[in-house]
């Protein structure tokens, strides 16, 4: 008598890729059918935990679901296909394991985060067979040489040991690709408005037309190195503001598991054997670790990342003003670097490094407000969103994480003179300033009424007085040049895959 046929169901989450997938690889080795599984959570697209924000924008939406059309014909080409579902992946599971009576086991890859946890809690009491992987960063947890829990509390002492003493493992083959069990239906993919998110149109001043899916991102990472040398670059150019080159913008098809950091790592090797290894090849890697340290973070501290007082449980008197909030969410802060940088954001879902750190600083530091407020919309806003590193960004900015130097402010004017001297960055992304020509576009208050007036600028009607103004931004702003002197300030190492740096840059 022939035994039944092996059925396995992978589910995938933020790792819509084909390629370094282990949890597809197991799963089409050890079964006859396999069932590759993306069910859109209803969850995702209600409000933030505490604010109430759109948790799932239009920008990041509209990625996710180019993405999840890329890996189905990536599948079909393969003979296999992609199972898209609408609902709660505790409930589909078992809705699937009924209808395919055969299914043998459930692969995915962990994650670390609360909503996350709770959902693989639920799927281990699903009925069947429930196998795990680690496949979220270069370095994996096996092979760290410390325990989670020990986990050092800076950065640059994890970076020496893993850069030390730990591999980075070769990339995961996938072959052998099954096929899906014959008449399971694969579902539609759904649209925005399904979802109840709004379609926005794309903004033509977007330095990158970011599309979502695996052949983009393998294409991005051979435009990056092979075709235009950037990466030999990136440490001089990446906290640049304007285009679409300055950074390798690999955070965004890295944070839906678009490609692997291991990919990306192996690829910069053979770059730097065929071409050259010098800062800039390295400092990609580098930034490839901090977002493993914020992943590792948030492995060793739980829920505490989002915490008021973060890891460091500190108490700090946070405001919840609604009016500044809604004022730095849409760019009318009256500070003209600050806005820009919210304004591409919202236009476009992305936002340079440099601008990340920045007006986190202003939020957290200059408006002394609640910094969930920020990390929430960011969470809503941004294309490249990764939970660890989001919120381990937030709390570095806030003062209350991973960060051994306290009380870290940025001055928004020394910074837009230093990486946007002559005001180009401002004018593109705040129009009501285009007609001043320089560098004083950063501290547009101070400027004579005269000349506000030659510019069409009236402070207060087109473009809104400052909401606080620093001390510390007057010893910047009697300068006639936009050309900043001296030497810029010390930067935060940050990460060209988020914001932190960032996890973009």
């Amino acid at each position: 008598m022939a035994s039944k046929a092996r059925i396995a169901i992978c589910l995938l989450r933020n790792d819509l890729r084909l390629h370094d997938n282990e949890a597809l690889s197991w799963a089409f080795k050890n079964a006859d059918f396999v069932v590759p599984l993306y069910c859109f959570d209803p969850r995702h697209f209600k409000g933030t935990w505490h604010f109430n924000l759109p948790k799932t924008g239009s920008h990041r939406l509209k990625f996710l679901l180019e993405s999840v059309s890329d890996l189905r014909n990536t599948l079909r080409l393969k003979g296999s296909n992609l199972i898209v579902r609408v609902g709660k992946p505790e409930v589909i599971v078992p809705e699937l394991v009924k209808t395919l009576s055969d299914v043998q086991n459930l692969v995915f890859h962990e994650e670390v985060t609360y909503e996350e946890l709770k959902v693989e809690k639920a799927l281990n009491h699903s009925g069947i067979d429930v196998k795990t992987f680690w496949g979220h960063t270069l370095y994996h947890k096996s092979d760290l040489s410390f325990s989670v829990n020990n986990l050092p509390d800076v950065y640059t002492q994890f970076r020496k040991s893993v850069e030390a003493k730990c591999p980075v493992r070769k990339i995961i083959n996938v072959d052998d690709v099954k096929p899906v069990p014959e008449g399971l239906e694969e579902g539609q993919i759904p649209t925005m408005e399904d979802l109840g998110v709004k379609s926005v149109p794309v903004d033509p001043r977007g330095a990158l037309n970011f599309k979502g899916g695996e052949t983009v991102a393998l294409d991005r990472l051979n435009h990056y190195l092979w075709e235009t040398d950037k990466v030999a670059t990136y440490k001089e150019t990446r906290n640049g503001m304007i285009g679409a080159d300055y950074s390798t913008k690999f955070s965004t098809w890295l944070a839906h598991g678009c490609i692997s950091p291991r990919k990306i790592y192996w690829e910069i090797k053979r770059y730097e054997q065929e071409r050259t290894a010098n800062q800039s090849t390295y400092w990609v890697i580098f930034e490839l670790l901090w977002r493993d340290y914020f992943r590792y973070v948030a492995l060793k501290y739980g829920n505490q990342i989002f915490y008021e007082g973060g890891v460091q449980n500190k108490r700090i008197p946070w405001k919840q003003d609604k009016v500044m909030f809604e004022a730095w969410k849409d760019g009318r802060t009256g500070v003209p670097y600050v806005d820009a940088n919210m304004r591409e954001m919202a236009a476009t879902g992305f936002m340079s490094n440099r601008g990340r750190q920045n007006v986190a600083s202003f939020l957290t530091k200059d408006l002394k407000l609640d910094w969930r407020m920020g990390a929430e919309w960011f969470e809503s806003q941004l294309i490249d969103h990764d939970v660890t590193s989001n919120y381990g960004n937030w709390l570095y900015s806030a003062g209350i994480g991973n960060d051994p130097r306290e009380d870290r402010k940025f001055n928004m004017v020394k910074q837009g003179l230093d990486y946007d001297p002559d005001g180009e960055y401002v004018r593109l992304w705040v129009p009501e300033l285009e007609k001043i020509k320089d560098g004083s576009v950063h501290h547009v208050w101070t400027l004579p009424n005269s000349v506000l007036g030659r510019a069409e600028v009236s402070l207060g009607e087109t473009y809104p007085n400052p909401i606080v103004i620093a001390p510390e931004w007057s010893r910047h702003t009697n300068k006639k040049s936009g050309r900043n002197q001296g030497p810029p300030q010390k930067q935060n190492k940050g990460i060209d895959f988020y914001f932190k740096g960032s996890q973009k840059h």
